[in-house]
């Protein structure tokens, strides 16, 4: 990746950690479902109306935006809402990298190298980590529902590599369009009228700045730069990135909501960066030290 390029995605790992404390003060006043399909429906309107859908075919942008958004950030959002503290959600759900690196070598073909491997094995023992000290039903819960939006995060970024070339900023608008309807349904369905009036009736400046953070700068601004470069660059060197998700996510959570960093916490964040270092820089450092042949 050139240096541009790697910049502008850790600008965007530093929004998306960030990201998991507006999340749980927003999940303060807002049931996750409806959170989550406020957050799409800002996205949408009005930029849908002023731009055009993205030259790709109906089932694809159907996919990616059930995957992307509608599925990744309900079980999310319901996870952290069960007690999975912001921090260890916004490492939990990293799990989509190794994920996107299985589902390319099943779908797209593309061989991952030996150490990038061996990097999504040290980072999966930081997770096992967190999933050993996690206590309480609900927690665990929650945790589950975490991976398994990993995995729809996953699903999404193999979705974006067979679109090919399409607008990046007109496939988030229109994936956030396409969420917003099911999601409502689902909210109604799931939390009822009752979860929506007592929503409405403590819907303040709080929370309208936390929709707004959740759609502009982390899903128009972050979203669209990340399909450009799923689309770039091969899905093995850019989905590690958000391994580094964690180390903003963590230390937000432990300023702002107060949340304790525990040495199993900061032991599992060190995994999961050890494993991004040997994903990303480990065939070069290898290269080096063999030296010319």
């Amino acid at each position: 990746m050139s240096v541009a390029d790697i910049l502008i995605a850790l600008g965007v790992v530093a929004i998306w950690g960030v990201n998991f404390v507006v999340i749980k003060i927003g999940l303060q006043d807002l049931p996750p479902i409806l959170f989550t399909a406020l957050r799409f429906i800002f996205a949408a309107l009005p930029l849908a109306l002023f731009i055009r859908r993205p030259q790709a075919s109906w089932p694809l942008l159907a996919a990616y935006g059930l995957f992307q958004f509608a599925l990744q950030f309900t079980l999310l959002f319901t996870g952290i809402k069960l007690g999975l503290p912001a921090g260890l959600a916004s490492l939990v759900i990293q799990l989509q990298a190794f994920f996107t690196i299985g589902l390319a070598v099943l779908m797209l073909g593309e061989r991952p190298r030996a150490v990038q491997l061996a990097g999504a094995l040290v980072a999966l023992c930081g997770m096992g980590l967190v999933a050993v000290h996690l206590e309480g039903q609900a927690t665990l819960a929650g945790f589950v529902l975490v991976v398994l939006g990993g995995l729809c995060w996953a699903l999404a970024n193999i979705v974006t590599k067979k679109m090919g070339q399409v607008s990046a900023l007109s496939l988030v608008v229109w994936g956030s369009l396409i969420a917003s309807p099911p999601l409502l349904l689902a909210s109604w369905l799931v939390e009822g009228g009752a979860a929506w009036r007592l929503a409405a009736s403590n819907f303040g400046l709080k929370s309208l700045g936390t929709v707004l953070f959740q759609s502009y700068p982390n899903t128009i601004l972050g979203f669209g730069i990340w399909s450009m470069l799923m689309r770039k660059y091969a899905a093995a060197t850019v989905a590690p990135f958000t391994l580094l998700v964690p180390v903003a996510g963590m230390a937000s959570a432990a300023l702002v909501l107060g949340e304790p960093l525990e040495w199993w916490k900061i032991a599992a964040g060190a995994l999961v960066l050890a494993g991004l270092a040997l994903n990303q820089f480990g065939a070069r450092l290898w290269a080096m030290a063999a030296g010319p042949r």
